[in-house]
């Protein structure tokens, strides 16, 4: 088959293929808006010290997060944090429309396509609408450099509009996005099998998920607590800890954390399921039983981004507690966190980061909560045709939607504190004395007076980090009610997903 041909076949569809093709355009936007933003953050020159600028600020910046090299990496890596939600909003889009598309594609096998053919037709579709938002996304970073190249009184810039990533760096993205993108595609369908009379899953699950999930996340909390015991050790040998370790272990430790929390929703999904199953008595919840065990991973799809998003919300509300423990240790003895003020207003922009997240997570759960209403279209109207009531079926299918929320949410909450407590402990001031342990004289003579001398500690200040109950408890609350909010939207599909017509559909 011909490149030409394969690209005409991936770009075919009907509507809801559009919209699929619009809506992984547009995540892929937000991606490469976000990796080039946290790319030119880092892409600042740290100027060289001078007896005027000993700290190698870069001081024609407004933005204390930009002006300080050491605060910089932070910032990347918040901005990086973004694509976490975006990439799973991609991942959400990339499943609407999928039966009519499995139709589509059988219809190719029929007419003479290779499975490996159906395959590339679906690999290109999601890379061509990726390399289409990746390159919108790029328009719109340019275009918003030169709206916010506009120096202040004093000649200093809000954000970083006179530096660019390398060109190599620059090609890296607006490639590596729609690369990963489709590479993902491929990966997705490695175990299906395109036949000309639809596509057939090669594999099935024969039994429940297993709690494992929980050992990623108790290796993630370990990675983090391990931390400031690997931090002393090396200062105990007066040697510097290898620079690759501690990012290894907050990188390796956040990640491990965050996919033990998503993937454990299939579980919790699952026992959901089960206890429904044996104790509720309402057809409602029996319905939501039935499909949380016969579907247990659609709770890991449909809710990653959003505890991804509540995860990080909750390290940060538990780091807010350390900084406002760590100015109250600094008032009390003069000896604590230097500039406290400046890093709780820095973690407002954490927060607002976190929210814009929430909202990108929100719209993954529209997306999510349309396609399986509409992909089990058939049988909700075999329902309704039975005689069950379409407030059941919307009774239902919010007992599927909050029955595994509720105790994942939790359990992400929980995580992110922990991780931040893990890393973030309990800050302290502590004084140390000499102490002599002989004569006076033989502690003056400079020959004798480190033989005599001990170090004592002679006192201990420590401020406890509160447990931030009311930001979490906004966090939880607004991530049920944008799955409540969300679940009402997929209602609205409801009616027509459950016309009589829908009987015929294939």
């Amino acid at each position: 088959m011909r490149p030409a041909t394969l690209a005409r076949l991936a770009l075919a569809g009907t509507r809801t293929d559009t919209v699929r093709v619009v809506l992984t355009a547009i995540s892929a936007a937000l991606a490469a808006l976000a990796a080039l933003a946290a790319l030119t953050v880092l892409a600042i020159p740290t100027p060289p010290a001078t007896d005027d600028n000993a700290n190698r600020w870069s001081q024609h910046y407004s933005n204390p997060l930009l002006v300080e090299p050491g605060l910089r990496g932070g910032t990347a890596f918040a901005l990086l944090l973004l694509m976490i939600p975006v990439l799973a909003l991609a991942g959400q889009c990339a499943r609407l429309g999928a039966p009519a598309r499995d139709r589509r594609l059988a219809a190719f096998r029929l007419a003479g396509a290779t499975p490996g053919q159906v395959t590339w037709i679906a690999v290109l579709e999601t890379g061509l609408a990726s390399l289409l938002g990746t390159l919108a996304g790029a328009s719109v970073h340019f275009a918003g450099r030169e709206l916010w190249d506009r120096p202040d009184a004093q000649g200093r810039l809000a954000l970083p509009t006179d530096v660019l990533p390398t060109p190599g760096v620059l090609a890296a993205v607006l490639a590596g996005l729609p690369v990963v993108a489709a590479l993902a595609t491929a990966l997705m369908l490695r175990r299906v099998s395109t036949t000309p009379f639809g596509v057939l899953r090669t594999r099935r699950r024969e039994r429940g998920p297993r709690p494992w999930a929980g050992v990623l996340i108790v290796a993630g909390l370990a990675a983090f607590a391990a931390v400031e015991p690997v931090a002393r050790f090396y200062d105990r040998r007066d040697a510097d800890a290898p620079l690759w370790l501690v990012p290894m272990l907050l990188v390796a430790g956040g990640l491990a954390a965050m996919i033990g929390v998503v993937v454990g929703t299939g579980w919790i999904s699952w026992t959901a399921g089960r206890l429904l199953h044996r104790y509720a008595r309402g057809p409602a919840a029996l319905l939501a039983a039935r499909r949380l065990t016969a579907d247990p991973w659609a709770g890991s799809r449909t809710f990653a981004a959003l505890l991804a998003a509540v995860l990080l919300g909750a390290g940060a509300a538990g780091l807010r507690e350390y900084f406002v423990a760590a100015g109250e240790l600094s008032r009390r003895t003069g000896a604590g966190l230097a500039g406290g003020d400046f890093y709780l207003r820095t973690m407002d922009l954490v927060d607002l980061a976190v929210a814009v997240a929430m909202l990108v997570a929100a719209g993954g759960l529209v997306v999510a909560v349309v396609e399986g209403i509409t992909a089990r279209r058939r049988a909700y109207a075999a329902l309704v045709a039975t005689g069950v009531p379409r407030p059941t079926l919307g009774r239902s299918i919010a007992w599927q939607s909050l029955a595994p929320a509720v105790p994942a949410v939790a359990v992400a909450l929980a995580v992110g504190l922990l991780l931040a407590r893990g890393l973030f402990r309990t800050p302290r001031s502590i004084d140390y004395d000499e102490v002599c342990v002989a004569t006076a004289q033989l502690c003056a003579d400079p020959a004798t007076r480190s033989r005599y001398t001990r170090v004592v500690e002679t006192s201990e200040v420590t401020v406890a980090p509160d447990v931030p109950l009311g930001q979490l408890a906004m966090l939880g609350a607004g991530a049920l009610a944008a799955v409540l909010v969300t679940v009402g939207v997929g209602l609205l599909f409801l009616r027509a997903s459950t016309a009589v017509e829908e009987l015929r559909t294939t």
